[in-house]
């Protein structure tokens, strides 16, 4: 007899099977080819083709082969759903709709909309404001494993209103999240490493985390390791790698970031010295409403025509203005290497509870199905 463990060899080298093999049924033959299939890359899943045409942007196919699974209580199915009426994907947005198939799938064990109708409840978007309900969703789903829900219990535990005001809780369910690179996590939990809250303080570890968020482009995240490289605090001071971290920040538009990389222009510290990229990047910040007297002051010797040159590509920021090319147009963008943290005070820096990204762009609207 010709066994399984004869056969893969020959199956893998694409090789002529003996005459027996040869000779056996269709079916036969079937059952063989699966079970070296299934030897060499591990027993199939069934294909999931209403997912598969989410992946791909068809939405409506995959509204239309999800809704018969979801009507036998598939909970994937119904999260699915609940996901195209939240978003507005290929259907006119429905933020009530998606709250009561988010429910339907969150009463079959599915963790993704537990934490979806959580998100709802406290911002009250297609069900009533509700906190303290937002709060119970949050606390089911990281009991189930979901990482961004054990971040934003963290954050609950933190404030102490709707969970046991805990930093220890809260900076254990943050570094659970930060192990997991939630970038949000791994920002906050590297600011509770460098304030000792919740744990022993650890400056060094604390700027490691930060800096694995910010190279997850975290903009924030980025503001504070550039902070941290620069006054040398858990880390090796860089002067060099601060500028480019507060670079990218800035050119990411955060206001903070665009301010402190117009004083180091101003002062020549760590980058050349440049009024006119300096007095730009100033001008961004303050169209966002940040202002810096002692940055204007470094500026106050700015030749009038290149204060509005500067002022000029402000206006036209990112592109250059019509028929000009600008200086930095013409360099090449700054590569950074390794990752990044800090700890800041700024506003524009306050973590914010973490919504799971959408993973497909809204196309045009179509003619929206009807639920059973």
């Amino acid at each position: 007899m010709i066994t399984l463990r004869q056969l893969l060899p020959l199956a893998l080298l694409g090789l002529a099977m003996p005459a027996m093999a040869l000779a056996t049924p269709a079916l036969a033959q079937t059952e063989n080819a699966e079970a070296v299939s299934d030897a060499v890359f591990g027993p199939r899943q069934p294909a999931d083709y209403a997912f598969g045409a989410f992946q791909r942007g068809y939405f409506l196919t995959a509204f239309e082969l999800a809704l018969p699974r979801a009507e036998k209580g598939d909970a994937a199915a119904q999260t699915l759903i609940a996901e195209i009426y939240s978003k507005g994907l290929g259907v006119a947005q429905n933020a009530e709709r998606a709250a009561g198939w988010y429910q339907l799938a969150s009463n079959n064990g599915d963790r993704l909309a537990t934490f979806e109708l959580g998100m709802l409840y406290q911002d009250g978007v297609g069900v009533p404001k509700n906190r303290e309900r937002a709060a119970a969703l949050f606390r089911q789903a990281a009991e189930a494993g979901y990482i961004p829900a054990k971040y934003n219990l963290a954050l609950l535990h933190v404030e102490g209103i709707y969970a046991d005001p805990s930093l220890t809780t809260a900076a254990a369910l943050m570094k659970e999240a930060a192990d997991a690179e939630l970038p949000e996590a791994q920002y906050d939990y590297g600011s509770m490493l460098i304030e000792g809250a919740g744990v022993v303080p650890d400056q060094a570890e604390g700027a490691r985390y930060i800096g694995l968020a910010a190279a997850q482009g975290l903009t924030a995240a980025q503001v504070d390791y550039a902070t941290l490289l620069y006054l040398g605090q858990g880390i090796a001071h860089n002067l060099e790698e601060a500028v480019s971290w507060y670079r990218r920040a800035a050119e990411s538009g955060n206001p903070v970031a665009q301010s402190r990389y117009a004083k180091l222009l101003a002062v020549g510290e760590g980058i050349n010295l440049d009024l006119e990229e300096s007095a730009m990047w100033r001008a961004l910040a303050r169209r966002q409403g940040l202002t810096d007297p002692s940055l204007d002051r470094l500026l106050v010797s700015i030749p009038d025509d290149a204060l509005a040159r500067a002022e000029e590509r402000a206006r036209f920021w990112p592109s250059a203005p019509p028929g000009t090319q600008t200086n930095a147009q013409a360099t090449a963008p700054i590569e950074v290497q390794g990752p990044v943290l800090p700890n800041s005070t700024d506003p524009e820096n306050a973590p914010s509870q973490v919504v799971d990204p959408a993973a497909n762009a809204a196309p045009p609207a179509e003619q929206e199905p009807q639920d059973p």
